[in-house]
Formats: C-alpha cells, structure tokens, sequence
C-alpha cells in the first residue's frame, strides 16, 4: 500500500528575508522579497501589518502601537514512495503569525494558513485546466478536478507533523472574487466585522471545498472590501479575537499591494459589491509588487509540480488517491 508522509520546514519572514531556492516563487510574499527594493518593500509592508492588526485589536491601547506581527514561511513537503523524506517533495506553503505584545512582552500563538500557494494547485490551474479546455467539445471542468489535491491537504492536517506543530486548525484569508457579487447581511463581529453573502459559489469555493474547508466573507472595521476566510472549525467562536486582528492585519496588506484596486479602493464596498480590478479609484502602496511575473511564473511552478511529483508517482498517487477517498468517506459517515 501506497504511503505518503509529510515534513515542515519554516522560516523567518521579516525585512532580511530572501526566498530559499526551492520557494515557491509565485507565492506573494517571495515576489516583494526581491529586486532592489526588497527591504524597503518588506519593512514598509510590517508597518502596515502593525498598524492595521493594532487598530482592530485596540482595547486599552492608547497609542495604537501595543501589538506587532511576527511572521513565518511554513513550507510542507511531501514523500509519496515510502521509503523516507530524503526525497520529499515541496507541496504548499502557508504563514503562520505570532502576536507580540509589547506591554507585557508575551508571545501569543496566531493562526496557520493566511496565505496559501500550493504547486499541485499551479498544476491543476496552470497545466491540467488549459489542457482539457483544448479539447474539442470539452465542457466545465476535467473530472475529479481537484481531488488529489484536497485529499494531500486533508492528510497534511491529519498528520502528526501537523499536530505537532499546531494547535488548531488553519484559517486561509484570500481576495473576493471579481466574478460574484456579494450582499450585506445583519451579522457583524467586533473584528471581522460585517457578513457579506455571494451570489453563487465560485471555482476556488469549489476547490477549497475539495480541501475540506467553507467559506464565509467579512469586511472588518475600515476595510474597503470583504475578505474570504476559508476555514474548518468555528472562525467566529474557536479564535480570539486578537488572533483574528493579526490575520486580518496581515493579509488585507497583502491584497493592497496585490490588488489595491480592490482593498485600496477610495470607497467602501456598499449594500451590493462586486469587485473589479479595473476600478480605477484607488490609492496604490509605496511597494513595489510585479503581478504580471507572478502570473507567468505559475506555469513554470506547475510545470514543476507536473514533472517532480505528478508524472513520476502517477500510479502511486492515483493507488493512495483511491484508498484514502474510501477511508475518508468512511470517516466522514462515522461523523454523520
């Protein structure tokens, strides 16, 4: 039987950060990590983490300057042939904050997840999706699409590298679509502030729910625009707040670098939202971010993924794949 074992390596992200060789170089945080600017750009973007994580946290801070968000890479590789993490794969990479507070010098663990980058997924986004789109007369999207890939992830988190690194289970804070439309609800929370609902369900909706995990959409106190948190456990009741303002801190500063025509928009999202990157009103950041080599780099990353982990373990990933859809069927039946 086909086994699969996972590793974690981290790594300081801070303004002397520079991306390891085999970091995914599409994720967000590695782009602003490189060029001339890369200190400035990363010292300036943990400013703006700080100062938006202090203002939705502030209590019994006067100065708005209690907190500080200290960042870390959390890559995940894979070993598909069972014979040892010698040859382990790099699969995803998220970022997990720790809170510090600076009145009493305590270190509060923060969420896992906040950004996501995988390189299954580039393989599926980037080479399996336009492949079966060439196909004549193909429809929708190329069956089981997705499922390896939320199966590798609901394994990682089953696993006891996972339990021995965190204590509970990850949130992903990504940009609202520009596809849907989002509708103002009644529920509000002192931090994530007012509930939008969508129109319809998305692509990523349908592929983080492959990973186990829903969605739920929050505009915070003095946001432009809601964020989508993607999570399994309760986002509203197994968090605290503090641990809440550090993810939302930082993330809305990585979408107003990366899409500040949506989260550094002049005007606050209304009743009815939809996005638009082509919304010219917006104040862009001091950071200088490259989303065009972003882009392009996603189909060297899955061409990667396609070459080092899919192609030489397609048998091996499609045996595992099979057993442990049926075991988790199962287990899912045992919670029903």
């Amino acid at each position: 039987m086909t086994n699969v074992a996972f590793s974690i390596d981290s790594t300081r992200l801070d303004e002397d950060y520079s991306p390891l060789p085999n970091s995914r170089i599409t994720t967000n945080f590695a782009n602003l990590a490189r060029g001339e600017k890369r200190q400035e750009n990363l010292r300036n973007t943990f400013a703006m983490i700080d100062e938006r994580t202090n203002r939705l946290a502030r209590r019994d801070d006067t100065d708005g300057a209690r907190y500080s968000v200290e960042l870390e890479i959390i890559s995940v590789s894979v070993d598909i042939d069972g014979e040892g993490l010698g040859d382990a794969v790099p699969l995803i990479e998220v970022l997990q904050t720790t809170i510090v507070d600076q009145l009493t010098g305590e270190r509060l663990e923060g969420i896992v997840g906040n950004n996501f980058s995988s390189y299954v997924r580039d393989y599926d986004f980037s080479i399996l999706l336009p492949a079966h789109a060439a196909h004549p007369g193909a429809e929708g999207l190329p069956e089981d699409f997705g499922d390896l890939h939320g199966q590798l992830f609901k394994a990682f988190l089953r696993s006891d590298a996972y339990a021995r690194r965190f204590a509970k289970s990850p949130v992903i804070c990504l940009s609202v679509s520009s596809s849907q439309t989002y509708q103002r609800t009644e529920n509000e929370h002192p931090v994530l502030g007012v509930e939008y609902r969508q129109s319809a369900y998305s692509a990523t909706d349908a592929y983080f729910e492959k990973m186990g995990m829903r969605v739920r959409f929050f505009l915070p106190p003095g946001s432009a625009a809601p964020l989508a948190f993607y999570h399994l456990a309760d986002l509203t009741g197994d968090y605290s707040d503090l641990e809440l303002a550090a993810t939302i801190g930082t993330m809305e500063t990585f979408q107003k670098i990366y899409r500040p025509e949506i989260y550094a928009a002049n005007h606050t999202a209304g009743e009815s939202y939809r996005p638009s990157l082509t919304n010219p009103d917006f104040t862009r950041t001091p950071i200088t971010y490259d989303r065009e080599e972003r882009s392009r780099l996603a189909l060297e990353q899955g061409r990667f993924a396609e070459e080092y982990f899919i192609e030489p373990h397609r048998a091996a990933l499609a045996e595992w794949s099979t057993d442990f859809a049926s075991r988790d069927l199962a287990l899912q039946g045992g919670r029903s």
